[in-house]
């Protein structure tokens, strides 16, 4: 007897999940395989995605494997958590163990190591006051319920995310809480594709192309982005996370160097409009202010951080508390930072599934299920590099 057709279940019988599927389809994929090998036409392509979600996507997916032989895939310092730098983390264990301070955090910060391999987890163990939210807006219920503690965010994280903080402190000055702060650290994206390209070491074997972040340009759109074509020459694609997205950003990355172009180009149209979000970035530009920031494994990068606006002192960690970013040695043997820059990949890193892996953390690339060496940990362990 035949089978019955069953009817499509409703989460598979909806616009997003139809696409999604259309996005996966072996047969596309397989034609946008051809276009990139055709584009190519013997030519390397050595490109660089700068978010943690893409990162993730392409292991999941299997493309690496799929990808020809002339195509490099590196990582660069897309991972909120990775990017963190030693002296942060030294910071948080700081405040970690004042008293009448009560951390806020996401978290995957909870495991990131610092001085001595300490993190935040063991200050939690041994007594610190240390509580994982969901949103930045779960730390003034904290502050609320806590009147007489000062309850401070830790802020990372990109432009995607920092939007979010300043809606959060706005409404804390609405709320009249002042026993709530924020530590911002919160990073952009930019400015260290610039600190990239400028790095003496990436001469040798340059970024040939970029993979631009689909979160972060919801925010910017790609104005932001237009040096790397006009003034280094390099293209650069926004593109989405499923293969099929990805496969087409290669594709126009492809070509580009194929017929001697540079463009920005904005493959994720469906997300993200090409003037980004205006009202998001009036929100950045309200409370925050670029200022210098510490990037693991890369350094001080010129305005590439945001700190709160005078106007928002009192909202800020670092001067409501007097505080300084220490001097700390980096993590011994830890190679995150050559991760970061594309300069290794996890396997060459001597720690790597050895000292290092994601139940024992020697990096925060391990940490994070964003990071490339937990991708590649739990992926591609055993590929020959």
């Amino acid at each position: 007897m035949a089978e019955q057709p069953t009817s499509p279940s409703p989460a598979f019988d909806n616009p997003s999940s139809r696409l999604t599927a259309a996005l996966r389809d072996p047969q596309l994929c397989r034609s946008l395989l051809d276009r990139l090998q055709a584009a190519l036409d013997g030519r390397s392509l050595r490109f660089m995605e700068v978010c943690g979600t893409h990162t993730v996507s392409i292991f999941q997916s299997g493309l690496r494997s799929l990808l020809p032989e002339q195509v490099r895939h590196l990582s660069g310092p897309g991972c909120p958590v990775c990017v963190t730098h030693d002296a942060e983390v030294a910071a948080f264990l700081d405040l970690a163990g004042r008293d009448g301070i009560i951390l806020a955090t996401f978290g995957d910060l909870l495991r990131v190591p610092g001085p001595g391999g300490k993190s935040l987890k063991h200050a939690k163990a041994q007594g610190a006051r240390v509580e994982i939210v969901y949103s930045p807006l779960d730390a003034l219920t904290l502050a609320a319920e806590h009147p007489g503690d000062m309850v401070v965010f830790l802020g990372i994280g990109f432009e995607t995310t920092a939007p979010t903080v300043a809606a959060t402190i706005l409404t804390a000055r609405q709320r009249g809480l002042d026993n709530f702060c924020v530590l911002s650290l919160h990073k952009l994206v930019p400015p260290a594709l610039r600190a990239l390209l400028d790095d003496p070491q990436q001469q040798e074997q340059p970024i040939e192309a970029f993979l631009l972040p689909g979160h972060v340009s919801t925010i910017l759109g790609l104005a932001p982005y237009a040096f790397l074509a006009e003034e280094y020459r390099v293209p650069a694609v926004v593109g989405g996370f499923e293969p099929a997205d990805i496969l087409l950003a290669l594709c126009l990355m492809a070509e580009q160097r194929r017929d001697g172009q540079a463009e920005v180009v904005n493959a994720y149209a469906r997300a993200v409009d090409d003037g980004g979000n205006p009202r998001a970035r009036a929100l950045l530009d309200q409370c925050f202010q670029p200022a210098d920031a510490l990037w693991r494994g890369i350094g001080r990068i010129p305005q590439s951080g945001l700190a709160l606006r005078d106007g928002f002192a009192r909202f800020d960690a670092m001067r409501r508390l007097d505080m300084r970013l220490p001097d700390v040695p980096p993590l011994p043997g830890c190679r995150c930072g050559q991760v970061l820059k594309g300069r290794l990949t996890p396997p060459q890193c001597p720690l790597f599934g050895k000292a290092c892996t994601p139940a024992t953390p020697v990096g925060p690339c391990m940490v994070s299920t964003e990071g490339s060496c937990a991708a590649y940990f739990k992926y591609a362990r055993n590929e020959d590099n």
